[in-house]
């Protein structure tokens, strides 16, 4: 899958005072977009593991430029792709269109890591179940 596309519409309560999508959504729909890009290869973000830890995808860093506002009732397409796949990291990029409109673009860096119950982290290599459905699509 060299493109994943989810879709929103924009709700009310995602718009600040002049009616225009409030900056921080952008970063949310990218990481539900990700989380449905893993659903749809039969993953999760989150695999409990026999111990009671947790195989998760802690953010390493974000970023989203803006180009043109989303209003209410606007609907959003999210293309994600995986631009990079590292060894303990995959880095995300994130297009935000209205129609043929792009909005906003962004990109996720996250880290696989085994979250312990006490809340520690530790970074690992990606498993093989992961690596092997997940697909780098880097920049044309």
């Amino acid at each position: 899958m060299a493109e994943f596309i989810a879709r929103r519409r924009v709700e009310f309560a995602n718009t600040d005072m002049a009616g225009i999508v409030h900056f921080s959504n952008f970063y949310r729909w990218m990481e539900e977009a990700e989380h449905e890009y893993f659903r749809s290869l039969g993953l999760t973000i989150m695999q409990k593991r026999p111990d009671g830890s947790y195989i998760g995808w802690p953010r390493v860093s974000a970023s989203c430029h803006f180009e043109a506002p989303a209003f209410h009732e606007d609907e959003l397409e999210i293309r994600l792709r995986v631009e990079r796949i590292g060894y303990k990291s995959l880095t995300f990029y994130a297009e935000f269109f209205r129609g043929d409109k792009r909005l906003a673009h962004g990109r996720m860096k996250t880290a696989c890591c085994i979250c312990g119950i006490e809340g520690t982290l530790e970074s690992i290599r990606i498993p093989d179940e992961y690596r092997t459905v997940i697909v780098e699509t880097p920049a044309s």
